[in-house]
């Protein structure tokens, strides 16, 4: 049994990113119409994984433990460093990034593999990608949940 157990809690999580990445990858077949298999591992995009594992890690420990229980309180801020952290910190790494891109190839005309090779630029999310992920985990931890309850009923 895994209804309110631990073992909910990192299914949602786990599978909130996984399905969150599938999200990405057809969004991104349906909008610029190209297979690009590399979103399955790949940071940054829309919607955020990220902040779709950590919510639904979060909304599922409430359900189970409260939503007025110190471990909730501690999920929803372990929630809230990751998707500061992807919105904020990895985007501007990824902005920094699409600018050093553009010095080397100035530098060394074109050839980046002399440089050492292209730095990653798609890092971190924009609020919205954020915003987008995390309703998506909340919304997928109550689905999963009550499916849970109901199966076991």
């Amino acid at each position: 049994m895994i209804f309110n157990t631990g073992y909910e809690v990192i299914i949602v999580a786990f599978s909130g990113i996984i399905l969150a990445q599938i999200a990405k990858f057809l969004l991104h077949l349906i909008v610029k119409r190209k297979v690009d298999l590399r979103l399955f591992t790949t940071t940054g995009g829309m919607p955020s994984s990220h902040a779709a594992g950590v919510m639904g890690l979060s909304t599922a420990v409430g359900l189970i433990r409260g939503y007025d229980s110190i471990e909730f309180a501690i999920a929803l801020g372990y929630a809230f460093i990751v998707m500061y952290d992807a919105a904020g910190v990895r985007r501007a790494a990824g902005k920094q990034a699409a600018c050093l891109n553009r010095i080397i190839m100035d530098i060394y005309k074109q050839d980046l593999a002399e440089a050492g090779g292209k730095l990653k630029e798609l890092l971190g999310h924009t609020p919205l990608q954020v915003v987008v992920g995390a309703l998506f985990g909340i919304a997928y931890a109550y689905g999963v949940h009550y499916y849970l309850l109901r199966m076991g009923s």
